[in-house]
Protein backbone atom coordinates (compact mmCIF):
# COMPACT_ATOMS: atom_id res chain seq x y z
CA UNK A 1 0.00 0.00 0.00
CA UNK A 2 1.27 3.44 -0.99
CA UNK A 3 -0.29 6.76 -0.07
CA UNK A 4 0.64 10.47 -0.22
CA UNK A 5 -0.81 13.11 2.10
CA UNK A 6 -0.38 16.83 1.40
CA UNK A 7 -0.60 19.83 3.77
CA UNK A 8 -4.03 21.45 3.81
CA UNK A 9 -5.68 18.45 2.14
CA UNK A 10 -8.80 16.60 3.34
CA UNK A 11 -8.00 13.07 2.22
CA UNK A 12 -10.81 10.52 2.42
CA UNK A 13 -10.01 6.90 3.17
CA UNK A 14 -12.79 4.43 2.37
CA UNK A 15 -13.16 0.68 2.08
CA UNK A 16 -15.06 -2.26 3.50
CA UNK A 17 -14.32 -3.61 6.97
CA UNK A 18 -11.10 -5.61 6.70
CA UNK A 19 -9.79 -3.55 3.77
CA UNK A 20 -6.83 -2.26 5.80
CA UNK A 21 -7.94 1.23 6.90
CA UNK A 22 -7.43 0.63 10.62
CA UNK A 23 -4.08 -1.14 10.12
CA UNK A 24 -2.78 1.74 8.01
CA UNK A 25 -3.91 4.28 10.61
CA UNK A 26 -2.24 2.29 13.40
CA UNK A 27 1.02 2.26 11.44
CA UNK A 28 0.88 6.04 11.06
CA UNK A 29 -0.06 6.42 14.75
CA UNK A 30 2.78 4.25 16.05
CA UNK A 31 0.53 1.45 17.33
CA UNK A 32 1.75 -1.07 14.74
CA UNK A 33 5.05 -1.34 12.87
CA UNK A 34 5.02 -2.06 9.12
CA UNK A 35 6.92 -5.26 8.25
CA UNK A 36 8.30 -3.62 5.11
CA UNK A 37 8.22 -0.31 3.26
CA UNK A 38 9.06 3.21 4.40
CA UNK A 39 7.16 6.11 5.92
CA UNK A 40 8.40 9.57 4.89
CA UNK A 41 7.78 12.77 6.82
CA UNK A 42 8.44 15.94 4.81
CA UNK A 43 10.61 13.89 2.45
CA UNK A 44 12.71 12.24 5.16
CA UNK A 45 12.35 8.54 6.14
CA UNK A 46 11.10 8.04 9.71
CA UNK A 47 10.34 5.11 12.00
CA UNK A 48 7.26 5.69 14.15
CA UNK A 49 8.13 3.49 17.14
CA UNK A 50 5.13 4.38 19.30
CA UNK A 51 2.31 6.95 19.72
CA UNK A 52 4.70 9.38 21.44
CA UNK A 53 6.90 9.35 18.35
CA UNK A 54 3.81 10.00 16.22
CA UNK A 55 2.91 12.98 18.44
CA UNK A 56 6.45 14.36 18.08
CA UNK A 57 6.03 14.23 14.29
CA UNK A 58 2.72 16.07 14.52
CA UNK A 59 0.41 13.09 13.98
CA UNK A 60 -2.80 13.09 16.07
CA UNK A 61 -5.47 10.39 15.80
CA UNK A 62 -9.12 10.81 16.77
CA UNK A 63 -10.54 7.31 17.06
CA UNK A 64 -14.22 6.37 16.67
CA UNK A 65 -14.15 5.18 20.29
CA UNK A 66 -13.39 8.44 22.07
CA UNK A 67 -10.35 8.57 24.34
CA UNK A 68 -11.61 11.19 26.79
CA UNK A 69 -11.80 10.76 30.58
CA UNK A 70 -15.49 11.26 31.51
CA UNK A 71 -14.93 12.64 35.02
CA UNK A 72 -12.42 15.36 34.03
CA UNK A 73 -13.07 18.81 32.60
CA UNK A 74 -12.75 19.85 28.98
CA UNK A 75 -9.44 21.63 29.68
CA UNK A 76 -8.00 18.68 31.64
CA UNK A 77 -8.79 16.36 28.74
CA UNK A 78 -7.28 18.70 26.16
CA UNK A 79 -3.96 18.72 28.04
CA UNK A 80 -4.15 15.22 29.48
CA UNK A 81 -0.63 13.82 29.88
CA UNK A 82 0.88 17.24 29.13
CA UNK A 83 -0.27 19.34 32.11
CA UNK A 84 2.00 22.42 32.30
CA UNK A 85 3.84 22.94 35.56
CA UNK A 86 4.34 26.20 37.46
CA UNK A 87 7.63 28.04 37.96
CA UNK A 88 9.08 25.60 40.48
CA UNK A 89 7.58 22.61 38.64
CA UNK A 90 6.04 21.44 41.93
CA UNK A 91 2.42 21.92 40.94
CA UNK A 92 0.20 22.16 37.87
CA UNK A 93 -0.39 25.63 36.42
CA UNK A 94 -4.18 25.42 36.23
CA UNK A 95 -4.58 29.02 35.08
CA UNK A 96 -2.43 28.34 32.04
CA UNK A 97 -4.38 25.15 31.24
CA UNK A 98 -7.75 26.93 31.23
CA UNK A 99 -6.35 30.01 29.47
CA UNK A 100 -4.79 27.92 26.68
CA UNK A 101 -7.89 25.72 26.39
CA UNK A 102 -10.10 28.78 25.97
CA UNK A 103 -7.76 30.10 23.25
CA UNK A 104 -7.82 26.80 21.34
CA UNK A 105 -11.61 26.48 21.54
CA UNK A 106 -12.01 30.11 20.42
CA UNK A 107 -9.65 29.55 17.48
CA UNK A 108 -11.83 26.64 16.36
CA UNK A 109 -15.03 28.61 16.87
CA UNK A 110 -16.23 26.13 19.53
CA UNK A 111 -18.49 27.72 22.14
CA UNK A 112 -17.70 25.43 25.06
CA UNK A 113 -16.82 26.19 28.66
CA UNK A 114 -13.42 24.55 29.42
CA UNK A 115 -14.60 23.96 33.01
CA UNK A 116 -17.44 21.62 31.94
CA UNK A 117 -17.20 17.91 32.78
CA UNK A 118 -16.88 15.60 29.75
CA UNK A 119 -19.63 13.18 30.80
CA UNK A 120 -22.09 16.11 30.79
CA UNK A 121 -21.40 16.87 27.12
CA UNK A 122 -23.25 15.57 24.07
CA UNK A 123 -21.52 13.16 21.69
CA UNK A 124 -20.98 16.00 19.21
CA UNK A 125 -19.43 18.24 21.88
CA UNK A 126 -17.09 15.44 22.94
CA UNK A 127 -16.04 15.12 19.31
CA UNK A 128 -15.16 18.83 19.31
CA UNK A 129 -13.02 18.33 22.44
CA UNK A 130 -11.14 15.54 20.65
CA UNK A 131 -10.38 17.94 17.80
CA UNK A 132 -9.26 20.67 20.23
CA UNK A 133 -7.04 18.11 21.93
CA UNK A 134 -5.41 17.25 18.58
CA UNK A 135 -4.79 20.90 17.74
CA UNK A 136 -3.30 21.56 21.20
CA UNK A 137 -0.54 19.16 20.19
CA UNK A 138 0.19 21.39 17.17
CA UNK A 139 -0.67 18.50 14.88
CA UNK A 140 0.33 18.62 11.22
CA UNK A 141 -1.71 15.53 10.36
CA UNK A 142 -5.04 14.75 12.03
CA UNK A 143 -6.52 11.29 11.43
CA UNK A 144 -10.29 11.13 12.02
CA UNK A 145 -11.97 7.72 12.21
CA UNK A 146 -15.75 7.89 11.58
CA UNK A 147 -16.17 11.32 13.21
CA UNK A 148 -19.83 11.67 12.15
CA UNK A 149 -20.98 8.13 13.01
CA UNK A 150 -23.08 9.15 16.01
CA UNK A 151 -23.98 12.81 15.50
CA UNK A 152 -26.89 14.61 13.81
CA UNK A 153 -27.25 16.91 10.80
CA UNK A 154 -26.46 20.21 12.52
CA UNK A 155 -23.46 18.71 14.33
CA UNK A 156 -22.18 17.14 11.08
CA UNK A 157 -22.28 20.50 9.27
CA UNK A 158 -20.46 22.13 12.18
CA UNK A 159 -17.81 19.39 12.17
CA UNK A 160 -17.30 19.76 8.41
CA UNK A 161 -16.77 23.48 8.98
CA UNK A 162 -14.08 22.72 11.57
CA UNK A 163 -12.38 20.27 9.22
CA UNK A 164 -12.29 22.85 6.42
CA UNK A 165 -10.96 25.43 8.88
CA UNK A 166 -8.09 23.10 9.86
CA UNK A 167 -7.28 22.43 6.21
CA UNK A 168 -7.21 26.17 5.45
CA UNK A 169 -4.56 26.50 8.19
CA UNK A 170 -2.38 23.94 6.42
CA UNK A 171 -3.25 20.89 8.53
CA UNK A 172 -3.57 17.63 6.60
CA UNK A 173 -6.62 15.49 7.37
CA UNK A 174 -7.10 11.75 6.83
CA UNK A 175 -10.87 11.29 7.09
CA UNK A 176 -12.28 7.77 7.36
CA UNK A 177 -16.01 7.47 6.70
CA UNK A 178 -18.64 4.96 5.61
CA UNK A 179 -21.02 7.81 4.72
CA UNK A 180 -20.34 8.15 1.03
CA UNK A 181 -22.46 11.29 0.61
CA UNK A 182 -20.15 13.23 2.94
CA UNK A 183 -17.10 11.70 1.24
CA UNK A 184 -18.24 13.19 -2.07
CA UNK A 185 -19.22 16.48 -0.44
CA UNK A 186 -16.20 17.22 1.78
CA UNK A 187 -13.07 15.41 0.54
CA UNK A 188 -10.41 16.93 -1.71
CA UNK A 189 -9.18 13.47 -2.66
CA UNK A 190 -10.31 9.93 -1.87
CA UNK A 191 -8.32 6.69 -1.71
CA UNK A 192 -10.27 3.40 -1.86
CA UNK A 193 -8.80 0.32 -0.15
CA UNK A 194 -9.67 -3.33 -0.70
CA UNK A 195 -7.92 -6.38 0.77
CA UNK A 196 -5.01 -4.30 2.04
CA UNK A 197 -4.32 -2.58 -1.27
CA UNK A 198 -5.17 0.70 -2.96
CA UNK A 199 -7.72 -0.05 -5.70
CA UNK A 200 -8.47 3.50 -6.75
CA UNK A 201 -7.92 7.19 -6.14
CA UNK A 202 -10.16 10.07 -7.19
CA UNK A 203 -9.88 13.85 -7.01
CA UNK A 204 -12.83 15.96 -5.83
CA UNK A 205 -14.07 16.75 -9.33
CA UNK A 206 -14.13 13.02 -10.18
CA UNK A 207 -15.97 11.84 -7.05
CA UNK A 208 -19.35 10.11 -7.31
CA UNK A 209 -21.09 7.74 -4.91
CA UNK A 210 -21.59 5.27 -7.75
CA UNK A 211 -17.88 5.26 -8.62
CA UNK A 212 -16.80 4.75 -5.00
CA UNK A 213 -19.26 1.88 -4.45
CA UNK A 214 -18.14 0.11 -7.63
CA UNK A 215 -14.48 0.33 -6.54
CA UNK A 216 -15.30 -0.89 -3.01
CA UNK A 217 -17.59 -3.82 -3.70
CA UNK A 218 -17.47 -4.27 -7.46
CA UNK A 219 -21.20 -3.76 -8.04
CA UNK A 220 -23.49 -1.04 -9.28
CA UNK A 221 -24.85 1.53 -6.85
CA UNK A 222 -28.43 0.39 -7.67
CA UNK A 223 -27.73 -2.73 -5.64
CA UNK A 224 -26.84 -0.56 -2.63
CA UNK A 225 -30.49 -0.28 -1.50
CA UNK A 226 -32.23 -3.57 -2.47
CA UNK A 227 -35.67 -2.56 -1.17
CA UNK A 228 -38.61 -4.99 -1.25
CA UNK A 229 -42.18 -3.82 -0.61
CA UNK A 230 -43.93 -6.35 1.62
CA UNK A 231 -46.36 -4.16 3.57
CA UNK A 232 -49.78 -5.67 4.21
CA UNK A 233 -53.01 -4.16 5.57
CA UNK A 234 -52.77 -6.11 8.83
CA UNK A 235 -52.23 -3.73 11.74
CA UNK A 236 -49.56 -4.96 14.16
CA UNK A 237 -48.85 -2.09 16.57
CA UNK A 238 -50.64 1.17 17.45
CA UNK A 239 -48.88 3.92 19.40
CA UNK A 240 -51.37 6.52 20.68
CA UNK A 241 -50.30 9.88 22.15
CA UNK A 242 -47.53 8.49 24.39
CA UNK A 243 -45.57 10.66 26.85
CA UNK A 244 -42.45 9.90 28.91
CA UNK A 245 -40.20 11.76 31.34
CA UNK A 246 -37.36 11.74 28.78
CA UNK A 247 -38.88 13.87 26.05
CA UNK A 248 -41.57 11.85 24.28
CA UNK A 249 -44.46 14.31 24.08
CA UNK A 250 -47.51 12.88 22.33
CA UNK A 251 -46.07 10.53 19.69
CA UNK A 252 -48.60 8.54 17.63
CA UNK A 253 -48.31 6.16 14.67
CA UNK A 254 -49.43 2.76 13.39
CA UNK A 255 -47.28 -0.13 12.20
CA UNK A 256 -48.41 -2.79 9.72
CA UNK A 257 -47.20 -6.33 9.16
CA UNK A 258 -44.42 -6.42 6.56
CA UNK A 259 -43.82 -2.67 6.83
CA UNK A 260 -40.67 -0.64 7.43
CA UNK A 261 -41.70 2.55 9.23
CA UNK A 262 -38.88 5.11 9.26
CA UNK A 263 -38.33 7.73 11.94
CA UNK A 264 -36.52 10.84 10.70
CA UNK A 265 -35.33 13.83 12.70
CA UNK A 266 -32.38 15.50 14.33
CA UNK A 267 -30.53 13.75 17.13
CA UNK A 268 -32.16 14.88 20.37
CA UNK A 269 -35.61 15.33 18.85
CA UNK A 270 -36.94 12.11 20.39
CA UNK A 271 -36.41 9.30 17.87
CA UNK A 272 -34.47 7.02 20.23
CA UNK A 273 -36.65 8.05 23.16
CA UNK A 274 -39.76 6.79 21.31
CA UNK A 275 -37.98 3.45 20.81
CA UNK A 276 -37.03 3.24 24.50
CA UNK A 277 -40.64 3.93 25.49
CA UNK A 278 -42.06 1.21 23.24
CA UNK A 279 -39.49 -1.31 24.49
CA UNK A 280 -40.28 -0.70 28.15
CA UNK A 281 -37.04 1.00 29.14
CA UNK A 282 -38.70 4.39 29.74
CA UNK A 283 -42.12 4.20 31.46
CA UNK A 284 -45.03 5.62 29.46
CA UNK A 285 -46.69 8.21 31.71
CA UNK A 286 -49.62 8.89 29.42
CA UNK A 287 -51.00 7.34 26.21
CA UNK A 288 -51.30 3.72 25.14
CA UNK A 289 -49.79 0.93 23.06
CA UNK A 290 -52.09 -1.47 21.25
CA UNK A 291 -50.68 -4.85 20.24
CA UNK A 292 -52.50 -6.59 17.42
CA UNK A 293 -51.90 -10.30 16.68
CA UNK A 294 -48.90 -10.40 19.01
CA UNK A 295 -48.45 -12.85 21.93
CA UNK A 296 -49.91 -10.16 24.22
CA UNK A 297 -53.08 -9.10 22.38
CA UNK A 298 -54.08 -6.22 24.54
CA UNK A 299 -54.04 -2.47 25.01
CA UNK A 300 -51.47 -1.32 27.52
CA UNK A 301 -50.15 1.91 28.95
CA UNK A 302 -46.70 0.53 28.22
CA UNK A 303 -44.48 -2.42 29.07
CA UNK A 304 -43.25 -2.52 32.65
CA UNK A 305 -39.83 -3.76 31.51
CA UNK A 306 -37.86 -4.87 28.43
CA UNK A 307 -38.47 -8.47 29.52
CA UNK A 308 -42.22 -7.95 29.15
CA UNK A 309 -41.69 -6.34 25.73
CA UNK A 310 -39.57 -9.29 24.58
CA UNK A 311 -42.20 -11.80 25.78
CA UNK A 312 -44.77 -9.79 23.82
CA UNK A 313 -42.78 -10.04 20.59
CA UNK A 314 -40.99 -6.67 20.53
CA UNK A 315 -37.23 -6.38 19.88
CA UNK A 316 -34.75 -3.47 20.04
CA UNK A 317 -31.44 -3.22 18.21
CA UNK A 318 -29.85 -0.36 20.14
CA UNK A 319 -27.97 2.62 18.76
CA UNK A 320 -24.72 1.62 20.49
CA UNK A 321 -24.14 -2.09 19.90
CA UNK A 322 -20.93 -2.19 21.94
CA UNK A 323 -22.29 -0.67 25.14
CA UNK A 324 -25.99 -1.54 25.16
CA UNK A 325 -26.42 -4.23 22.51
CA UNK A 326 -23.84 -6.98 22.94
CA UNK A 327 -22.04 -8.87 25.68
CA UNK A 328 -18.64 -8.17 24.17
CA UNK A 329 -16.79 -10.86 26.16
CA UNK A 330 -19.31 -13.59 25.16
CA UNK A 331 -19.23 -15.62 21.97
CA UNK A 332 -21.95 -15.59 19.30
CA UNK A 333 -24.18 -18.40 20.71
CA UNK A 334 -24.44 -16.77 24.14
CA UNK A 335 -25.32 -13.42 22.58
CA UNK A 336 -27.99 -15.06 20.41
CA UNK A 337 -29.63 -17.18 23.13
CA UNK A 338 -29.79 -14.54 25.88
CA UNK A 339 -33.22 -13.22 24.87
CA UNK A 340 -34.97 -16.60 25.26
CA UNK A 341 -33.02 -18.85 27.60
CA UNK A 342 -36.11 -20.74 28.75
CA UNK A 343 -36.48 -22.32 25.30
CA UNK A 344 -33.10 -24.07 25.63
CA UNK A 345 -33.34 -24.85 29.33
CA UNK A 346 -34.94 -27.71 31.24
CA UNK A 347 -35.87 -27.44 34.91
CA UNK A 348 -33.88 -24.22 35.04
CA UNK A 349 -30.69 -25.80 33.66
CA UNK A 350 -29.26 -24.36 30.44
CA UNK A 351 -28.39 -26.86 27.70
CA UNK A 352 -25.16 -25.70 26.06
CA UNK A 353 -25.63 -28.30 23.31
CA UNK A 354 -29.04 -26.88 22.37
CA UNK A 355 -27.70 -23.32 22.68
CA UNK A 356 -24.90 -24.01 20.20
CA UNK A 357 -27.19 -25.92 17.83
CA UNK A 358 -29.82 -23.16 17.77
CA UNK A 359 -27.24 -20.40 17.40
CA UNK A 360 -25.50 -22.27 14.56
CA UNK A 361 -28.76 -22.27 12.58
CA UNK A 362 -29.09 -18.51 12.78
CA UNK A 363 -25.39 -17.84 12.25
CA UNK A 364 -25.51 -19.90 9.05
CA UNK A 365 -28.86 -18.43 7.96
CA UNK A 366 -27.65 -14.84 8.38
CA UNK A 367 -24.23 -15.64 6.89
CA UNK A 368 -22.41 -14.52 10.00
CA UNK A 369 -18.73 -15.46 10.05
CA UNK A 370 -18.26 -18.99 11.49
CA UNK A 371 -15.73 -17.47 13.92
CA UNK A 372 -18.74 -16.16 15.88
CA UNK A 373 -19.43 -19.71 17.11
CA UNK A 374 -16.29 -19.72 19.22
CA UNK A 375 -14.83 -16.23 19.45
CA UNK A 376 -15.95 -13.29 21.60
CA UNK A 377 -18.04 -10.90 19.53
CA UNK A 378 -15.58 -8.09 20.31
CA UNK A 379 -13.33 -9.61 17.64
CA UNK A 380 -16.02 -9.57 14.92
CA UNK A 381 -16.51 -6.83 12.34
CA UNK A 382 -19.23 -4.24 12.89
CA UNK A 383 -21.44 -5.85 10.26
CA UNK A 384 -21.17 -9.28 11.86
CA UNK A 385 -21.87 -7.79 15.30
CA UNK A 386 -25.09 -6.22 13.99
CA UNK A 387 -26.16 -9.52 12.46
CA UNK A 388 -25.54 -11.34 15.77
CA UNK A 389 -28.03 -8.96 17.44
CA UNK A 390 -30.57 -9.52 14.65
CA UNK A 391 -30.06 -13.28 15.08
CA UNK A 392 -30.86 -12.88 18.79
CA UNK A 393 -34.20 -11.25 18.06
CA UNK A 394 -35.07 -13.75 15.36
CA UNK A 395 -34.35 -16.50 17.89
CA UNK A 396 -36.69 -14.76 20.37
CA UNK A 397 -39.48 -15.01 17.74
CA UNK A 398 -40.00 -11.23 17.74
CA UNK A 399 -42.66 -9.75 15.47
CA UNK A 400 -41.80 -6.05 15.84
CA UNK A 401 -38.15 -5.03 15.33
CA UNK A 402 -36.96 -1.57 16.36
CA UNK A 403 -33.67 -0.86 14.55
CA UNK A 404 -31.87 2.22 15.89
CA UNK A 405 -29.03 3.24 13.52
CA UNK A 406 -28.52 -0.37 12.30
CA UNK A 407 -25.80 0.50 9.76
CA UNK A 408 -23.84 2.99 11.85
CA UNK A 409 -20.10 2.43 11.54
CA UNK A 410 -20.25 -0.49 9.09
CA UNK A 411 -19.04 -0.60 5.51
CA UNK A 412 -21.04 -0.59 2.27
CA UNK A 413 -20.92 -4.36 1.78
CA UNK A 414 -22.13 -5.01 5.34
CA UNK A 415 -24.87 -2.40 4.89
CA UNK A 416 -26.22 -4.26 1.89
CA UNK A 417 -26.32 -7.45 3.97
CA UNK A 418 -28.32 -5.62 6.68
CA UNK A 419 -30.72 -4.30 4.03
CA UNK A 420 -31.21 -7.82 2.70
CA UNK A 421 -31.96 -8.98 6.25
CA UNK A 422 -34.58 -6.22 6.52
CA UNK A 423 -36.17 -7.58 3.36
CA UNK A 424 -36.07 -11.12 4.76
CA UNK A 425 -37.82 -9.98 7.94
CA UNK A 426 -40.60 -8.09 6.15
CA UNK A 427 -41.05 -11.04 3.78
CA UNK A 428 -41.73 -13.17 6.87
CA UNK A 429 -44.39 -10.69 7.98
CA UNK A 430 -42.32 -8.95 10.62
CA UNK A 431 -42.75 -5.19 11.07
CA UNK A 432 -39.81 -2.82 11.51
CA UNK A 433 -39.29 0.65 12.95
CA UNK A 434 -36.14 2.07 11.31
CA UNK A 435 -34.32 4.98 12.97
CA UNK A 436 -31.49 6.38 10.86
CA UNK A 437 -29.50 9.59 10.45
CA UNK A 438 -28.69 8.49 6.89
CA UNK A 439 -31.58 10.04 4.94
CA UNK A 440 -30.69 8.20 1.72
CA UNK A 441 -31.00 4.94 3.64
CA UNK A 442 -34.23 6.03 5.32
CA UNK A 443 -35.87 7.03 2.02
CA UNK A 444 -34.72 3.92 0.19
CA UNK A 445 -35.60 1.29 2.82
CA UNK A 446 -38.81 2.69 4.39
CA UNK A 447 -42.40 2.28 3.26
CA UNK A 448 -43.57 5.27 5.28
CA UNK A 449 -41.60 7.92 7.20
CA UNK A 450 -42.59 9.82 10.32
CA UNK A 451 -40.79 13.10 11.02
CA UNK A 452 -39.98 13.50 14.72
CA UNK A 453 -39.89 16.95 16.30
CA UNK A 454 -39.61 17.49 20.06
CA UNK A 455 -40.92 14.06 20.96
CA UNK A 456 -43.87 14.14 18.55
CA UNK A 457 -44.35 12.78 15.05
CA UNK A 458 -45.27 15.96 13.22
CA UNK A 459 -45.90 14.35 9.83
CA UNK A 460 -46.19 10.89 8.27
CA UNK A 461 -45.65 10.44 4.52
CA UNK A 462 -45.20 7.61 2.04
CA UNK A 463 -41.45 7.33 1.44
CA UNK A 464 -41.98 7.27 -2.34
CA UNK A 465 -43.76 10.64 -2.21
CA UNK A 466 -40.85 12.64 -0.76
CA UNK A 467 -37.19 13.26 -1.59
CA UNK A 468 -34.07 13.94 0.43
CA UNK A 469 -34.42 17.72 0.12
CA UNK A 470 -37.93 17.57 1.62
CA UNK A 471 -36.76 15.28 4.42
CA UNK A 472 -33.74 17.42 5.32
CA UNK A 473 -35.78 20.64 5.36
CA UNK A 474 -38.64 19.22 7.44
CA UNK A 475 -36.54 17.11 9.82
CA UNK A 476 -34.44 20.18 10.58
CA UNK A 477 -37.45 22.21 11.69
CA UNK A 478 -37.44 22.22 15.48
CA UNK A 479 -41.03 23.31 16.02
CA UNK A 480 -43.20 20.21 15.53
CA UNK A 481 -46.95 19.99 15.35
CA UNK A 482 -49.22 17.25 16.59
CA UNK A 483 -49.02 13.82 14.95
CA UNK A 484 -50.93 13.36 11.73
CA UNK A 485 -52.80 10.12 10.94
Amino acid sequence: MSLKIYPGEIHGLVGENGSGKSTLVKCLSGVHQPSSGTIYHRGQPVVIHDPLTAYSLGVATIYQERSLVPGLTVAENIFLGRLPAGRLRLRVDWQEIYRNSSAILKKLGIELDPHRIIEDLSVAEQQMVEIAKALSMEAELVIMDEPTAAIGLEEIERLHGLVRNMAEHGIAIIYISHRLDEVVQVMDRVTVLKDGQVVGERLKEELTVKGIVEMMIGSDVKEHYPKERNRTRELLLSVSDIHTDRGVDGASFELYRGEVFGLAGLIGMGRTEIALAIFGIDPIRRGRLRLHSLPAQRSTSGFSSPQEAIRSGVALLTENRKHTGLFMNFDGPKNVSIAKLDSISRYGVLSLRRENAQARQYIEKLRITPAALERSVQYLSGGNQQKVIIARWMFSQAEVFILDEPTQGIDVGAKVEVYNLINDLTRQGKALILISSDFDELLAMSDRIGIVNRGRISEIREAREIDKKYLVENASVRQGARSQP
